[in-house]
């Protein structure tokens, strides 16, 4: 991956407050009776009824956020470290449309559908890139 496709660094700090201000307005919507947690569709017909905008408003956050994590800038970018980006992006794929089929077959709940196929991807690039760059910085750390 080339740099400049890439967030700044401290873009990283925005989107860990976009994910953590999601779940308070998920809590909040769900305890008021905004989003129902099994049938988060609209009970009245139109698209910009106010549970439909709460449920997209609150999954754009969450996304955003996702996504301004995984694709910001280390403070240093090397090849080793695109190289282990490039293989977390591969997985996190593999992963997604594993879980995709399965949600396929096995869900039929489509609006939850719609989350897990925006937010694994994302999700499972974060959590493996984070943890290979761990275990490297771990491994150098014991070598010197």
């Amino acid at each position: 991956m080339k740099n400049h496709f890439l967030f700044p660094y401290w873009t990283r700090y925005l989107g860990w407050g976009l994910v953590v201000l999601h779940v308070p307005l998920s809590m909040l919507g769900r305890s008021h009776g905004m989003i129902n947690i099994m049938d988060p569709q609209p009970r009245d017909q139109g698209i910009f009824a106010g549970e439909h905008l709460f449920f997209i408003s609150t999954t754009l956050i969450m996304s955003a956020g996702l996504f301004l994590v995984a694709f910001a800038k280390e403070k240093i970018e090397d090849e080793q470290i695109w190289q282990i980006r490039l293989d977390s992006l591969r997985w996190a794929i593999f992963i997604n449309y594993l879980v995709l089929i399965i949600s396929l077959v096995f869900i039929e709940d489509v609006p939850h559908m719609l989350e897990l196929n925006l937010w694994v991807p994302l999700i499972f690039f974060i959590i493996r890139f984070r943890w290979v760059i761990f275990r490297l910085n771990r491994s150098l750390s014991r070598e010197g």
